[in-house]
């Protein structure tokens, strides 16, 4: 236990040169165009989880915002793919870093607003404004409303940041207690251990569900645009 809790979290480096763009493209390995007439049953379920998330993520959006589509699944493929393979032991989760959690949320953020700017100027100017709204309170409201829309990427960014690195918190400290534990009651142990691969159990859900809602948000920042 004498290991800094939070070095599993500094960006690993190979002869003084960070290697986590080599980190983040691994992802991409894991799903392979295809290039056959028949797929395997790998590759089949894939397509088939894809073909699933899109249609019930796409569903709500006009035309406009069905031409995101790609973007979207790229995005929901890229999160969930990086948190699992963060859970193998001695490895780097890049989406516990802020920094690339801002970097994804912010031109994702912009993009949605962007869109609904240019497509639905009076719609997206009136929510800066609710409809009645008293005249001594419009200049205090309308920066309130201006606060919230700049948030959304941080609030974005942040969620993903703490879901993820809570959990690897979570598992290491109980990891290390299992450990300790074992020299000391063998019971104890046990029962420690069986928490610890609940809790890695519960992280596999959370890393997907954490890429879910990542990008069901920014699905949802795009609906309101378009």
């Amino acid at each position: 236990m004498n290991e800094n809790l939070f070095t599993s979290f500094i960006t690993p480096t190979m002869v003084g040169i960070p290697v986590v763009l080599l980190i983040i493209m691994f992802p991409s390995i894991l799903f392979p165009s295809p290039s056959r007439l028949i797929d395997n049953r790998l590759v089949s379920i894939q397509q088939w989880l894809v073909r699933l998330t899109s249609k019930q993520m796409l569903s709500i959006h006009s035309h406009k915002g069905q031409t995101w589509a790609l973007m979207l699944m790229s995005l929901i493929l890229f999160i969930g793919s990086t948190n699992l393979l963060g859970l193998l032991p001695h490895s780097f989760t890049p989406t516990t870093q802020l920094s690339m959690n801002l970097g994804m949320a912010i031109p994702l953020w912009a993009g949605t607003v962007a869109t609904g700017f240019r497509y639905k100027t009076k719609a997206s100017l009136a929510h800066f404004l609710p409809q009645g709204t008293p005249f001594p309170l419009i200049p205090m409201l309308v920066i309130i409303e201006t606060i919230s829309l700049f948030i959304q990427p941080v609030a974005l960014a942040v969620r993903l940041t703490a879901n993820i690195t809570a959990g690897h918190l979570l598992i290491h400290l109980i990891g290390g207690a299992t450990l300790t534990l074992m020299s000391i009651s063998t019971i104890t142990a046990f029962i420690t251990f069986t928490v610890l691969v609940l809790l890695t159990i519960l992280e596999f859900a959370v890393a997907l569900i954490q890429a879910y809602v990542f990008t069901l948000l920014v699905s949802l920042y795009l609906h309101d645009n378009t």
